[in-house]
């Protein structure tokens, strides 16, 4: 890449239509109903999954953004994309389509899964909710699935549908205590992590979900053509900022997310990765079924190269930026900025399952210099996820530093 080039970013920005003249590609870049919430902050976008999803805004710094998500409350209208698969032979198709077994999703319940080209590669991940016996959303990250749902129905008697879902997630400390305050009743019961419930919000039929992208305590609202959106969202709003909760953009949960080991579609898994190799075997169940990439997955390397990183006093470039000794020896796929661990975050990908946690490698940093840093295991802390099934109600006061490198490249500490 160009060095001209590893110093830019892109980003779509809402413009004002000249007259009356047609907007052809506006389709292509469909916008969240509420995104008229964010305009007052100068707004960038970026596109995921053929929806915008919101990159920057002026209203709070990333590592505002940050804390209110581990201390507070945040309200993110998200890019991910439901669609909608019905009928008779939906199970059938999504059990072709996912290597983890669908039929043990009981309606109410929501699944992570991920889908496989032939060769184990990866196409994308998300949330399915199974909203019916023979009814199911797939709410997935980026990447196309609905060519792929065409490609392998044939046979079946299926139907494969935009239902026009549009996610908002509520994430953060405070998220149940102003779902409670939101609802007509009393509280979804049972309401554990994964649930979905249809609950009564200002008088409206809502579907919401626990789950979210911050591994903290959180919520998810699905809004439906039913809906009157506009009303539901500027009420969550309106309550929420009550509480202090902002609305945020995507660097304010990327740290989190780092953190927490959670992958993002086209970064840190992509065509080229098994999910053996980026630490996702343990959702691939090999007897639930011939699905697509099951003969290369049973013969794939069963390695992980996927971990966490630390940097010590800057943040990691991505790319090829990783070496021991000048060699070359992986590639960074995410980075960012921990207020929190006060160092550079990031998740790689080695060249060799040789190299895993404690390793110390030195990696090229976004301001040009190279600076040590040492792999670790995801997630990085709270490896029982005890946040975001709300075991632990601890709430960070303020930063808790990692210890950092010695200049010998031998780790003096972990947080």
């Amino acid at each position: 890449m160009h060095p001209a080039l590893k110093k830019l970013r892109f980003s779509v920005k809402p413009l004002p239509v000249e007259g009356n003249r047609p907007v052809e590609l506006a389709r292509t870049m469909a916008v969240h109903p509420l995104t008229y919430q964010e305009l007052p902050y100068d707004p960038e976008y970026s596109l995921y999954a053929g929806r915008l999803t919101p990159e920057r805004m002026t209203n709070a710094t990333p590592d505002e953004m940050y804390w209110k998500a581990r201390q507070g409350i945040i309200f993110r209208h998200t890019g991910e994309h439901p669609y909608e698969i019905s009928g008779p032979d939906a199970l059938t198709l999504l059990q072709r389509i996912f290597p983890r077994d669908v039929s043990k999703v009981t309606p109410g319940r929501c699944s992570y899964q991920f889908a496989c080209y032939h060769d184990g590669g990866m196409i994308t991940d998300g949330l399915l909710l199974r909203v019916a016996e023979d009814r199911f959303w797939f709410a997935q990250a980026d990447g196309d699935l609905f060519s792929w749902y065409k490609a392998h129905a044939a046979g079946l008697d299926v139907t494969i549908s935009e239902p026009n879902v549009w996610v908002s997630q509520i994430q953060g400390p405070n998220s149940m205590k102003l779902l409670e305050h939101l609802l007509h009743g009393d509280m979804p019961q049972p309401w554990r992590y994964f649930d979905w419930a249809e609950v009564t919000m200002a008088g409206q039929k809502v579907i919401i979900s626990r789950t979210g992208f911050t591994n903290e305590l959180g919520w998810e609202i699905y809004f439906r053509p039913e809906n009157d959106i506009e009303m539901l969202g500027d009420l969550i709003l309106e309550e929420g900022t009550k509480m202090g909760m902002i609305l945020t953009a995507t660097p304010g949960f990327r740290g989190r997310r780092i953190e927490a080991g959670l992958l993002s579609a086209g970064q840190d898994f992509t065509s080229g990765t098994t999910p053996f190799s980026v630490g996702l075997g343990k959702f691939l169940d090999f007897d639930c079924g011939d699905f697509v990439g099951r003969e290369a997955l049973l013969k794939a390397d069963r390695a992980c190269r996927t971990w966490g990183l630390r940097v010590d006093g800057g943040t990691a470039l991505r790319g090829d930026t990783l070496t021991i000794a000048g060699e070359k020896v992986g590639r960074v796929t995410s980075s960012t900025w921990s207020p929190f661990q006060v160092c550079g975050v990031g998740i790689v990908h080695m060249n060799s399952a040789e190299i895993g946690p404690g390793s110390v490698v030195e990696v090229e940093c976004v301001d040009g210099t190279t600076r040590w840093a040492e792999l670790c295991a995801l997630p990085m802390y709270d490896p029982k996820g005890e946040f975001v099934r709300g075991i632990n109600t601890t709430v960070p006061t303020g930063p808790a530093p990692w210890g950092g490198v010695s200049k010998t490249g031998a780790a003096t500490k972990s947080a």
